[in-house]
C-alpha cells in the first residue's frame, strides 16, 4: 500500500524548476503521474507512481513523502485532508473509568484524533470526494469497540468537554476575568473547590490578557473540568507548567476519571506514566500520516516508545534505542573550577532573589530545577552577564552562549541565513551538520523564513544556535518547551554529546524530569514563594540535588527494570512509604 503526500507549506514551485515533474520516469513515458493542479501546486497519482523517489531526492524543498504503508491499514483510513494530504489511520477507543493517553511525535494527527471522538469534526473515511455524513462513519465502524461511542457523538447523546492545546489562543476568544469565564462553564456548581485545587483562586479576579502561559494552562484546564460532560479531552496539558503543578493537574484529572471518561494527550513522559492507565501510541510521519497502534498498558506503552520498535505491528519507530544511564554521585571530580559565584541577591519590585555560592567545573552539565517564578531565569540571566546582581560577584571571564526562555523570531531571514550570520563558517562544518543539526532535524526547515516556524520548529533552530556558538559555558532555558517526547528525548542527548565532546559545560533550566535526568551531571535546585522570594542552591551531585527537590514536591521515583527510566511512585504506595522513610527518593531500584 502506497501513499504520496505533498506538504503543501514547503512545495514552492516558483522557485524551482519542477524537478520532480522533470525527473520522474512514469511522466518521461507518457504518464501523468505528476502533474501540475489547479492550485498551483502538483499532484501525484498514487495508482500511477511506482515508489521509485526520485521526485523525493530531486526537489529541492524537501516536500514530497511516498510512503509505504502496512496492507493491513488498507481500508482504515479515517480521515484525509486533500488529494496528496495528511492522512489518519484508525481511532484510539475511550473506556469508563480510566485515564486513556495518546503519545506519539508532533504533527501526525493526535489532535485530529480526538476533534473527531469529540464531534468537533466529521470525518471523510479517505474518501475525499465525498461529503463526509455519519451514516458512512458508523457503517464503517459497526461491530467494533468504538461503534457505541460514534454513535452517541453522531446522535447528540454525548456531551464532551475539550481543553485545547494552544492556551495563549484563550484571551483572543474571550474577554473580561477569569471569574466571569469560570462561571459561565460551571455546570456543576464547584468553581470554589476547582480554583482551590489548581491554585487560581489567586487570579480569578484578573483579566485573562494578563495571565502567565502557566497561569492560562491551569484556567483552561479548570473550565474543561468544571463542564458536565461524559467524556473529558486533555490536549496537553502540562505545557508552561512545573513539576509541582504538573503533578497536581495530574491528581485533578484521575480523580475527574473515577466517573467519567477522560483521554489525555501528553508529552512528559514521567508525568503520562503517573497519569495514565493505558496508553495509544502513534507513529507516522510529520505532515504526512499518522497510525494509532493498538493499546498498550501504560508501562508497556512508555518502554515501547523508547526502545522504538512496536513489536505487534512489526514496526520500527526509532534506529536506536532511547536509554537512561544511573548516574554515580561525582563528589571526586577533579576539574578545574569554570565559572565560581558568591551568594548573589537581585532584588526587583515584587521579587527577590538570594543565591548560595557554588562552582561549576569545566566539563560539568546542570541542571536547574524548581517551580515556576523562583528565580531560575533570573539567575541564569545574571550568569549570561544580561542583568547585573545588586550583591555578590561571579567569578569568570569566559565566553557564554544563551537561549532565553521566550524565543523571538525577529530574523526576516531563512534558517540558513540566520545560521550563516551568526555562526558564520560553523554552520558548515561537519560537527555542526552532523552532531547538531542532523539529530534536532534542522535541515528540513533550512530554506524557510524564521517567522514561519512553528514553537518546535523555532525551539530547535534555537537550540542549535546556542550549541554553535563558540562558548566556555552554555546556558539554556527551558529547551524542551514546545518539543514533543521524541524531540525531547534527541535534544536532551544533542546537548549532551555537544558538551562530552567539545568538552564545555552547561546549565540546563527544565521541568522535564526525564529531560533532567538524560542531560545532568549535577544539579541546582531554586525554591521559595512564586512570584516573591527565591533561593538557589547548589551545584549537588544529581542523588543529593534530586533528593532535596523530589522532597519538596513530596515524590519518589523508582528506575524501571527494562529500561532504566525514572518513574514516579504511587503516593502512599509500600515502595513510597519505604523511599521517604530512607531519604532515597530518586535513586531506588
Amino acid at each position: 500500500m502506497r501513499i504520496a503526500v505533498l506538504l503543501k507549506d514547503r512545495c514552492q514551485p516558483k522557485r524551482c524548476n519542477l524537478q520532480c515533474i522533470k525527473f520522474c520516469p512514469r511522466v518521461r513515458t507518457g504518464d501523468e503521474t505528476i502533474v501540475m493542479g489547479s492550485k498551483g501546486k502538483p499532484v501525484i497519482s498514487e495508482e500511477l507512481c511506482v515508489g521509485c523517489g526520485i521526485c523525493i531526492n530531486k526537489c529541492p524543498f524537501d516536500a514530497i513523502r511516498i510512503i509505504g504503508l502496512p496492507e493491513e491499514l488498507e481500508g482504515e483510513c479515517v480521515q484525509q485532508y486533500g488529494v496528496n494530504g495528511f492522512q489518519l489511520y484508525r481511532l484510539p477507543v475511550p473506556r469508563e473509568g480510566a485515564v486513556i493517553g495518546i503519545l506519539g511525535p508532533n504533527g501526525i494527527g493526535k489532535t485530529t484524533a480526538i476533534r473527531i471522538l469529540a464531534g468537533e469534526e466529521l470525518p471523510n473515511m479517505g474518501k475525499i470526494l465525498d461529503k463526509p455524513t455519519w451514516d458512512t462513519v458508523l457503517e464503517h465502524y459497526s461491530g467494533t469497540e468504538i461503534f457505541n461511542h460514534l454513535e452517541k457523538v453522531a446522535s447528540g447523546e454525548i456531551q464532551t468537554a475539550m481543553k485545547p492545546q494552544y492556551v495563549d489562543m484563550l484571551p483572543k476568544v474571550h474577554e473580561g476575568n477569569v471569574t466571569e469565564l469560570l462561571e459561565k462553564v460551571d455546570d456543576s456548581e464547584r468553581l470554589a473547590d476547582i480554583s482551590q485545587e489548581l491554585f487560581i483562586d489567586t487570579c480569578l479576579d484578573r483579566n485573562l490578557a494578563e495571565l502567565s502561559g502557566g497561569e492560562l494552562q491551569r484556567v483552561a484546564i479548570a473550565a474543561t473540568v468544571l463542564k458536565d460532560a461524559d467524556i473529558y479531552f486533555f490536549d496537553e496539558p502540562s505545557s508552561y507548567l512545573d513539576i509541582y503543578q504538573r503533578l497536581n493537574v495530574a491528581k485533578v484529572i484521575r480523580t475527574l476519571a473515577q466517573t467519567k471518561q477522560v483521554m489525555v494527550i501528553e508529552h512528559d513522559l514521567a508525568v503520562l506514566d503517573f497519569l495514565a492507565d493505558n496508553v495509544y501510541l502513534m507513529y507516522g510521519e510529520e505532515g504526512a500520516f499518522g497510525v494509532v497502534a493498538h493499546p498498550r498498558s501504560v508501562r508497556s506503552a512508555i518502554n515501547t516508545y523508547l526502545q522504538g520498535f512496536l513489536k505487534e505491528e512489526n514496526i520500527r519507530v526509532r534506529v536506536k534505542a532511547i536509554k537512561f544511564e544511573t548516574k554515580a554521585p561525582r563528589d571526586d571530580w577533579k576539574a578545574e573550577a569554570l565559572v565560581s559565584f558568591g551568594t548573589l541577591k537581585k532584588k526587583f519590585e515584587s521579587f527577590e532573589l538570594e543565591t548560595e555560592p557554588g562552582t561549576i567545573k569545566a566539563g560539568e552539565v546542570v541542571g536547574i530545577v524548581g517551580s515556576n517564578a523562583t528565580g531560575k531565569t533570573t539567575f541564569v540571566k545574571m550568569l549570561a552577564n544580561e542583568i547585573r546582581p545588586d550583591d555578590g560577584e561571579i567569578d569568570t571571564e569566559v565566553k557564554v552562549s544563551y537561549k532565553p526562555q521566550y524565543i523571538e523570531p525577529d530574523f526576516g531571514g531563512t534558517v540558513r541565513e540566520l545560521f550563516m550570520l551568526e555562526l558564520e563558517k560553523l554552520a558548515e562544518s561537519g560537527f555542526f551538520r552532523n552532531e547538531i543539526a542532523g539529530p534536532l532535524s534542522i535541515e528540513p526547515v533550512m530554506d524557510r523564513l524564521l517567522e514561519s516556524l512553528s514553537g518546535g520548529e523555532l525551539q530547535r533552530v534555537a537550540i542549535a544556535l546556542a550549541l554553535g556558538r563558540g562558548a566556555d559555558i552554555y546556558l539554556i532555558d527551558e529547551p524542551s518547551a514546545y518539543l514533543d517526547s521524541n524531540q525531547r528525548m534527541e535534544a536532551a542527548r544533542t546537548i549532551r554529546r555537544a558538551m562530552e565532546k567539545s568538552g564545555k559545560s552547561g546549565m540546563i533550566v527544565d521541568h522535564d524530569v526525564y529531560f533532567i535526568d538524560m542531560v545532568s551531571d549535577s544539579l541546582m535546585v531554586f525554591d521559595g514563594e512564586p512570584s516573591v522570594t527565591g533561593h538557589g542552591a547548589g551545584p549537588y551531585n544529581m542523588r543529593d540535588g534530586m533528593n532535596q527537590f523530589l522532597k519538596d514536591v513530596g515524590i519518589t521515583f523508582r528506575r524501571d527494570t527494562e529500561t532504566n527510566r525514572p518513574r514516579i511512585n504511587k503516593t502512599d504506595s509500600r515502595l513510597d512509604r519505604e523511599q521517604k522513610s530512607s531519604g532515597e527518593y530518586y535513586y531506588q531500584g
